[in-house]
């Protein structure tokens, strides 16, 4: 049985969550390449650009957490780096 990609578990995990008008989920581990975190094949370092009507209200550090929540602590403590941008 193949495991799911890191970036694969994210966009799954937000989609489920949010139901986001727009969600990009890139994996950016080649370019941290010789960098602290990096392993190889990736799915280290991740850029998540999602965007729902449930952030509307949120202040920035709440969207933070809230998608922090939905990922969970055991898909979280796997990734290096998590860069988000979140809006609604």
């Amino acid at each position: 049985m193949q495991k799911m990609l890191v970036q694969q578990e994210i966009h799954d995990k937000l989609t489920t969550a949010f139901a986001p008008s727009a969600l990009e989920v890139v994996d950016d581990s080649e370019s941290h390449r010789g960098h602290a975190g990096y392993q190889e094949g990736g799915q280290s370092h991740f850029n998540v650009m999602i965007r729902a009507d449930v952030f509307a209200e949120m202040s920035r550090v709440a969207r933070h957490r809230a998608v922090h929540k939905a990922l969970g602590a055991d898909l979280v403590g796997r990734i290096h780096a998590l860069a988000l941008d979140i809006g609604a």
